[in-house]
């Protein structure tokens, strides 16, 4: 065998100018690239950093070469040679636990992900550090082939996110009101992860809230993506002209199998938008129930509503977004790039900074909130099988029991309303 194996991913991507007369580097954004040298060549996640896409843009109408030459280099060695691995878990994933380990040298602190060594593992590995080039995913630091209990594995080095879930850091919030804007902003992090992705030609397709952590407790903590395990290329060509860039129109026929796995991130996004702006997710079933049948039903259907008090002073901005990113047939969502043109997106100092209820009600329903992650990881898990399945379907009325368990609530009683309760001063 040789004494490492090296994999050299090259994608050449031929990008023609879109009506706007955007390139990728401005699509993309500075603050979207860790790690990066001169365009439009993006090195090895190892060099030095240097923001892209704010020199030398090139004249209108000419075509664009971008090369991406990631490299991940998988150590023979044992990783202990480097690494001091302690037995404290920082999170379980689909494969096993999440280790803290320590790097001899320089102490710093880092995560251990072990994956069995076959060519799925190997796939998601070489996808992962690909995507490692974004300030928005999850850095894989190195990566290791290990025997562990006689059986060949893969042992994955990651940053440490010490800062935990998404949806968990706003339940802690305590009194401190979450906003509106800073809803948009946090979908606008997502998003840049997404679009970096899509625009290198990889689907993530399990983009849910246990896979977006903080790295820290910081305020100002960066949001990252990360778990690889279901992410897809979606060419399998070297060079590619795609329309995905234009953020405008896509004929339907155009669209190959490839979309169906990039809509899937963005129904994903739409579903992580509703939680943030009401604390509960829009296809919900029982208290209790985990996985029902009216659950799957209402995700196929659509179904959903933009319930009151949550609701009512949203935007209706938001409210657009979000339905266009919760169409039940895929060809019909937006793409990643009209989501990052949106103004909710894209103009979020204009986002209104209104007091929203989703602290108040994640604790309220904190105990039923595996099923809620255990149901989105069901339906992503549908939509990565069989596309063809998701109907249209508009409806009058809902008969979700969650809703109709918070319409009661509402209902006056001989005290006070218990909307009057609810609601936050604003």
């Amino acid at each position: 065998l040789e004494p490492h194996l090296q994999w050299q991913s090259k994608l050449n991507m031929d990008l023609a100018d879109s009506p706007g007369g955007k390139w990728l580097g401005q699509l993309i954004g500075p603050s979207m690239l860790s790690n990066v040298g001169t365009q439009p060549h993006f090195p090895a996640a190892q060099g030095p950093p240097n923001p892209a896409g704010q020199t030398n843009q090139p004249p209108p109408g000419h075509h664009l070469h971008f090369h991406v030459r990631p490299s991940v280099t998988i150590k023979k060695n044992a990783i202990t040679d480097d690494y001091k691995v302690t037995s404290q878990v920082l999170g379980l994933g689909i494969n096993g636990k999440v280790l803290e380990i320590f790097h001899k040298k320089s102490g710093e602190k880092y995560a251990l992900k072990m994956l069995q060594d076959c060519a799925k593992a190997r796939r998601e590995v070489e996808l992962h550090g690909r995507a490692s080039l974004c300030d928005h995913i999850v850095r894989i630091v190195d990566v290791y082939e290990n025997l562990y209990q006689s059986r060949k594995c893969l042992l994955i080095v990651m940053e440490c996110m010490d800062g935990g879930e998404l949806f968990s850091r706003i339940q802690d919030r305590g009194d401190q009101a979450f906003t509106e804007r800073e809803a948009s902003d946090i979908m606008k992090s997502i998003g840049e992860a997404i679009q970096f992705l899509h625009a290198i030609n990889i689907a993530h397709r399990d983009v849910k809230p246990e896979n977006l952590l903080y790295v820290s407790k910081r305020p100002n903590a960066l949001l990252k993506l990360t778990d690889f395990g279901f992410a897809k290329e979606t060419t399998t060509n070297n060079s590619l002209a795609t329309p995905c860039y234009t953020p405008y129109y896509v004929a339907p026929e155009v669209l190959g199998p490839e979309k169906y796995d990039k809509s899937c991130d963005m129904w994903s996004l739409g579903v992580i938008m509703y939680i943030l702006l009401c604390g509960y997710p829009p296809f919900y079933s029982n208290h209790g129930l985990a996985i029902s049948p009216g659950m799957k039903k209402r995700i196929r259907m659509g179904q959903y509503e933009f319930p009151n008090p949550e609701w009512s002073d949203v935007s209706e901005e938001a409210k657009h977004l979000i339905r266009t990113l919760l169409k039940t047939e895929p060809t019909q969502r937006m793409t990643i790039a009209e989501f990052m043109n949106h103004p909710w997106i894209n103009q979020s100092m204009e986002v209104p900074q209104t007091p929203l209820h989703t602290s108040r009600v994640l604790k309220e329903e904190q105990d039923v909130w595996e099923d809620v992650k255990e149901e989105m990881t069901s339906a992503l898990a549908t939509m990565r099988v069989d596309y063809e399945q998701i109907k249209i379907k508009t409806i009058e009325e809902s008969s979700n029991p969650l809703l109709m368990k918070r319409r009661k609530k509402t209902q006056p009683s001989a005290n006070h309303t218990a909307q009057g309760t609810e609601t936050p001063a604003l």
